[in-house]
């Protein structure tokens, strides 16, 4: 089992919901913290919630879809305490459209946030981890990671890809004594639904009834830690839709009528 105390642990998207209790949950563990995210106000609150100036966390606004940035945020990152031991890839924005209406430009903007910019921020810090052999790269994606669901195509397209990407990285590290991991919540009480594309880019600014019925963000962030520290592959957070894995790979044409007829959003 990994002590997180004295680590020193890179969060983005670390300004609210998930991230945010990620940060209080490695807070508690007494890990060092960076956090990132583009909001600098919200960024200081959850600063100030963990401890104040007096903590050790440092900030490093970032906006995940600027790729041309991110190599020096994670300079600035890497000077904050001289290392970084892990990174939370949390950084992202969901969809509610459906996929005749969304404009290719909201498709562009999905991807580019929620699996280049992960790719950026996780290729930005590997040379780091490699120097030293030791590390750990964790992102945070969705179960749609694993299958798909309507008003959610480009969005699970996204994390489609980061699936890909790391499995295929986690493969290439094997000996290196880098560590890989997926981290696939469901449905989690956040904004995440709120602040969600819709066709023509704008927000959705309502909160799905799934979503408000869903896991408490604090339990979950504690359920991912919990996995990290076991250095699991995949760490699944969520309740009964977390099933959908499972059946899908098991019953894929049953699987195909629920999903079409599921309650998502």
């Amino acid at each position: 089992m990994t002590d997180f105390r004295y680590k020193v642990v890179w969060v983005t998207g670390a300004s609210s919901g998930i991230g945010e209790a990620l940060a209080k949950a490695f807070a508690a563990e007494g890990a060092k913290l960076i956090l990132s995210a583009r909001r600098v106000a919200e960024l200081e609150r959850v600063r100030d919630a963990i401890g104040g100036h007096n903590a050790p966390v440092a900030l490093v606004p970032m906006d995940v879809a600027d790729l041309d940035s991110i190599p020096a945020r994670a300079a600035d990152a890497l000077a904050a305490f001289g290392r970084i031991d892990v990174v939370v890839n949390n950084a992202g924005i969901s969809q509610r459209s459906l996929a005749k209406d969304t404009t290719l430009a909201v498709d562009q903007r999905l991807v580019q946030v929620n699996y280049f910019g992960t790719v950026a921020v996780t290729k930005a810090v590997l040379p780091h981890m490699l120097e030293r052999g030791t590390g750990h790269l964790a992102a945070v994606t969705s179960i749609v990671g694993k299958f798909g669901t309507p008003w959610r195509s480009a969005y699970a397209a996204s994390k489609h890809a980061v699936h890909g990407f790391f499995d295929s990285l986690r493969a290439e590290l094997a000996d290196t004594g880098i560590k890989v991991t997926l981290i696939a919540p469901g449905f989690i009480r956040t904004n995440v639904s709120v602040n969600a594309l819709t066709a023509d880019g704008t927000p959705l600014g309502t909160m799905d009834r799934a979503q408000a019925e869903g896991l408490d963000p604090d339990i979950a962030a504690q359920r991912m830690l919990e996995g990290l520290k076991r250095e699991d592959l995949e760490v699944y957070v969520g309740g009964k839709e977390l099933r959908g894995v499972l059946i899908k790979r098991l019953f894929p044409n049953r699987f195909a009528r629920w999903i079409a007829k599921a309650r998502v959003r």
